[in-house]
């Protein structure tokens, strides 16, 4: 697996904030995918799709407030 990082300018932050971050995308091809945004106020948002199909997505304030946290499992018993 190997990831890929970009750069960008003006993102919209979870906290409302327009500020620079960065983008770290990575997946093998057989279902494992990362979509990671930072941004330069602190706050973060991640996308992880598994194997399994199970998805997790969360949003962290740059205070470190949970503002969303999904976690999907549909193959859990």
């Amino acid at each position: 697996m190997v990831g890929s990082s970009v750069k960008f300018t003006a993102g919209l932050a979870p906290c409302g904030k327009r500020v620079d971050g960065e983008r770290y995308q990575e997946d093998d091809d057989e279902g494992l995918s990362f979509d990671d945004l930072t941004y330069a106020c602190g706050c973060r948002r991640i996308r992880h799709v598994y194997h399994d199909g199970s998805i997790r997505i969360r949003t962290v304030r740059h205070d470190g407030k949970v503002l969303l946290e999904e976690h999907n499992a549909e193959h859990e018993a």
